[in-house]
């Protein structure tokens, strides 16, 4: 029988650097399994120099995307959780002066940026788009090479392995699609989160997967007040200016507060007015997507594109709902929002360069109107209607960044997909799922045939759609 996919809730939320799962963290980590690959096979030291083949859409957004300084950050050692941000570019540029790289931190070999990086921007490879080529030359004149696919939310398989993101472990309730949860939630009389909670214990102790879900949120936390306190213009040519802090200051007035948790008392002073806290709800999700947008810590939720979505929608909950400072309330979103985003990625897709937007913010809305409507109270039967819901309208989303950047419309697609997601939740507490003539089966069935009919210059290219409707100069950024 053949072994299931067992993806984890920190294989959906994976901590790492903007501004895109796909096109950065994926590179990225493709770098280090290929690093891996030269040790096992004792040529690690016999590399003289490295060349990089990027094809498909991660070399017609792999410049916008940060592809490049991802493998080269990759090949250097650095761990995308831990690497210090602000040296990001002063290492690029040290490797772009020097024509040298130090590979895994030990090793000096030759490295020429202009020459060993190259975009392929006419060929693709047929298993999926985003694919890169690591070709090493060794110091007897032969080479190796092995080709990655990035598929998406940080996830990278190489070819000729299968699943080789994903540990073959059995879990104690199999789910592939979201009747299978219905169906153990029913028959065990469990919750959702409690679902996965348990299968979660396949990879670890119940208490380490609090301690993870809950570092997890304190990134998100950070990410978010990082991003309502910092000005400027976002990097990249296209000269868009961060707005998140401008919200908070005017919603703010004049509140003194001095750090998150007093922050937090600032926002909950100012009521429960609809109109702020729908403001509210599009500054926490403007905020995270700019400081993704500035190459800056991120939680991939499902990906790096799409990671204000989720983080916006909790932190409404945790400002403006009732027992939102429960922290095993928190924990429990979390673990819901990841199972609805495995099984978009088994049933469909979760990478824009294969479904477009959809792909992105549709899950990722879908994954946040789930776990919110847990957390108020609803059943499982309401949590995957609510997903449904979420999904549904967002069905044939493009993705068509402008200059191949993570900013527009993608910055503010995470405020639309946030909003979706509690109005989603809402319809779905009102309502009685057994009525429902669409399942959330249907819905992943139908966004996975829309992504193959989907014409792929809206597939994360930057060949259509708004990419094209502004200013030659600024879209050669």
């Amino acid at each position: 029988m053949e072994q299931q996919e067992s993806i984890s809730v920190f294989d959906i939320f994976k901590i790492g650097i903007g501004p895109s799962s796909s096109h950065t963290l994926g590179p990225w980590r493709a770098a280090e399994q290929f690093i891996q690959t030269l040790k096992t096979r004792n040529y690690f030291d016999k590399v003289t120099t490295i060349t990089i083949w990027l094809y498909g859409s991660l070399a017609k957004t792999g410049k916008g995307h940060g592809t490049d300084m991802a493998v080269i950050l990759g090949l250097c050692g650095k761990d995308p959780i831990t690497f210090d941000t602000t040296a990001v570019q002063p290492l690029i540029q040290q490797v772009a002066t020097q024509k040298e790289l130090l590979l895994a931190g030990t090793h000096l070999i030759s490295f020429d940026i202009e020459k060993q990086i190259a975009f392929l921007y006419k060929e693709s490879l047929p298993y999926h788009p985003n694919a890169l080529t690591f070709t090493a030359d060794l110091n007897d004149g032969t080479a190796i090479a092995e080709t990655y696919y990035s598929v998406g939310g940080g996830f990278v398989q190489q070819e000729g392995m299968n699943n080789a993101c994903t540990q073959p472990i059995t879990l104690p309730y199999s789910i592939e699609k979201a009747e299978d949860i219905l169906y153990w939630c029913t028959k065990k009389n469990i919750s959702i989160s409690g679902l996965i909670l348990a299968n979660e214990k396949a990879w670890r102790t119940e208490a380490d997967t609090r301690k993870g879900l809950e570092r997890i949120w304190k990134v998100m936390i950070d990410c978010i007040y990082a991003g309502c306190h910092t000005q400027g213009i976002l990097l990249g040519g296209l000269h868009v200016k961060r707005r998140a802090a401008e919200v908070n200051k005017r919603l703010l007035k004049e509140k003194i507060y001095s750090n998150y948790t007093s922050w937090l008392q600032a926002i909950k002073a100012g009521g429960n007015d609809f109109a702020y806290i729908l403001d509210w709800v599009s500054c926490f999700a403007l905020a995270v997507n700019e400081e993704n947008a500035s190459f800056n810590r991120v939680v991939t939720a499902p990906t790096n594109g799409a990671a204000g979505v989720i983080p916006a929608v909790l932190q409404y909950y945790v400002a403006f709902c009732k027992g939102g400072n429960d922290q095993n309330k928190i924990v429990s979103f979390l673990l819901t929002a990841s199972i609805i985003g495995i099984i978009f990625k088994k049933g469909a897709t979760i990478s824009a360069a294969m479904g477009g937007c959809q792909a992105e913010i549709g899950v990722s809305s879908a994954m946040a109107a789930a776990a919110l409507t847990e957390c108020l109270g609803g059943t499982p039967a309401q949590a995957l209607m609510a997903a449904e819901i979420a999904m549904e309208h967002h069905l044939g989303l493009t993705c068509d960044p402008i200059g191949g950047l993570v900013q527009i419309p993608c910055i503010e697609r995470n405020t639309m997909g946030a909003i979706k997601a509690i109005t989603a939740a809402q319809l779905a507490l009102q309502s009685d799922p057994s009525q429902a003539k669409v399942s959330l089966d249907a819905v992943v069935k139908t966004m996975w045939d829309t992504a193959l009919d989907m014409n792929n210059k809206y597939k994360e290219t930057a060949d259509g759609g708004l990419a094209l409707q502004i200013p030659l100069g600024l879209r050669e950024c």
